[in-house]
């Protein structure tokens, strides 16, 4: 499973995912402004994920070969002024911790503080999709619906796939109208798994 989930994003080898986490972090900053923020390489069942965070709170957490990932980073990196370098910070052990948790069907919930960045639509969808429990889903419709915007469907679709942060605000959960899958940044075997995962072990922490 991962190493077809690696493969069918056009990765060769774990030395490739490595390459693009330190094209993501870039170079150092050499403007003492700059906002500083920490990244750490997070190895999970479904293939390594990256999370990004200050001290306070998470700002990304996506797999590190999501298509797009280098430009988001690149976009809220220059919106916050900040750089990214390794290591470690308090939020960043929690939400390893808290991943850990999740793939190991310990935990299904995760209380790490987050940064949201977008806009307020974006916001609300995002909150939205944190309403839906694990083991069930929702449609792009569905969510319009409960935000009081019924014809908006195709903007939570694109609020939907601009969340920078995967399995914490959950757009696997979000399938099409017609019941079929659809699409998911992370690829669509994640998604499946990941819905599997829940559905399986929802049940068992009732």
């Amino acid at each position: 499973m991962i190493i077809e989930a690696q493969l069918s994003v056009g990765y060769e080898s774990s030395s490739s995912f490595r390459d693009t986490f330190s094209r993501i972090m870039g170079a150092a900053p050499t403007q003492a402004n700059y906002q500083i923020l920490k990244a750490a390489w997070l190895d999970t069942t479904l293939g390594p994920m990256i999370a990004i965070a200050d001290e306070e709170g998470l700002y990304l957490l996506e797999f590190i070969d999501r298509r797009g990932l280098e430009r988001e980073v690149e976009t809220f990196k220059k919106r916050l002024k900040a750089a990214v370098i390794p290591g470690d910070t308090p939020i960043i052990k929690s939400i390893e911790s808290e991943i850990a948790n999740y793939f190991a069907g310990k935990s299904l919930t995760f209380n790490t503080p987050l940064h949201t960045l977008g806009s307020l639509f974006q916001k609300r969808v995002w909150e939205e999709l944190r309403k839906i429990p694990p083991g069930e889903t929702r449609s792009y419709l569905d969510i319009a619906k409960s935000i009081n915007h019924p014809t908006a469907f195709r903007a939570v679709a694109n609020a939907n796939g601009a969340n920078p942060l995967a399995i914490i605000v959950p757009c696997h959960r979000v399938i099409n109208t017609n019941g079929e899958i659809g699409g998911y940044g992370g690829g669509v075997a994640r998604k499946q798994w990941l819905l599997g995962h829940e559905k399986k072990f929802f049940k068992m922490l009732l």
